[in-house]
């Protein structure tokens, strides 16, 4: 398994009324996790698709809200892989408050797709290679 935190503080603009962090934004907080994630073994998106020609859509969102996450907190965004990717990749995120205690939890499922053909693909070589000693 692989698992890496980041962090990120409840701005202003990402609340409601109620100063909680708005519902449509934990996403965006899952692909900050994801992206920091792919960061953290020396790939970005943007490597993945200008070097190599490959895309990664979101094929499927899962989440579940436990309590909200507030203004001004600063929140972890806890990210696992659970499972080497194949043909597709599942990102396991949980969001945790200041105190410790779980806000929102849920899982994203992407495929890999060629950008010059705009077909699915198993997971790339350059991304398993990466990966692979986290599974051992």
């Amino acid at each position: 398994m692989f698992r890496h935190e980041t962090h990120i503080r409840v701005r202003y603009a990402e609340t409601d009324q109620m100063g909680y962090l708005y519902y449509g934004n934990y996403a965006t907080y899952y692909e900050v996790g994801r992206a920091e994630m792919i960061r953290s073994i020396g790939l970005t998106y943007q490597s993945m698709e200008d070097d190599y020609g490959i895309l990664m859509p979101v094929m499927s969102l899962q989440m579940r809200f436990v309590r909200p996450a507030r203004y001004d907190e600063l929140i972890t965004v806890r990210t696992e892989l659970r499972q080497l990717p194949q043909q597709h990749i599942v990102f396991h995120h949980e969001l945790f408050n200041p105190k410790g205690k779980l806000v929102n939890g849920g899982s994203v499922k992407l495929c890999f797709v060629e950008q010059a053909t705009n077909k699915t693909v198993a997971a790339p070589s350059f991304l398993t290679d990466k990966l692979q000693s986290y599974f051992e």
